[in-house]
């Protein structure tokens, strides 16, 4: 069963440049390619949060909460960034991802 995502034309119709769509989509690819399975008797390793972000109309990632707290820090991530991490339905903005809002709060402090 083919799982890859290739809907260039889809993300295209959103807007989004076509770099910026290709990115995207390779990152799908590479998050679709290695899922694990619940049940399938592969041990779930927990991890740290990694996030991927537009920035300066580029899309960096994955990057960890401390990378997130720095770019947050140097006003590089900021409340209406664009951000996504395994387990979103899609990109949002950051004042929308509740770990990422408090960074920024905390920021501005």
């Amino acid at each position: 069963m083919d799982n890859s995502f290739n809907s260039l034309d889809r993300l295209l119709e959103f807007g989004m440049s076509m770099a910026v769509a290709q990115q995207m989509i390779a990152t799908m690819n590479h998050v679709i390619d290695n899922m694990q399975t619940p049940g399938s008797g592969a041990p779930v390793i927990k991890t740290e949060s990694q996030y991927y972000a537009i920035v300066d109309n580029v899309q960096i990632g994955p990057i960890t909460e401390p990378e997130v707290n720095t770019l947050v820090s140097s006003y590089k991530i900021k409340e209406d960034t664009l951000m996504w991490k395994p387990g979103m339905s899609g990109w949002t903005q950051a004042k929308l991802i509740p770990e990422i809002m408090k960074l920024i709060i905390l920021n501005k402090h």
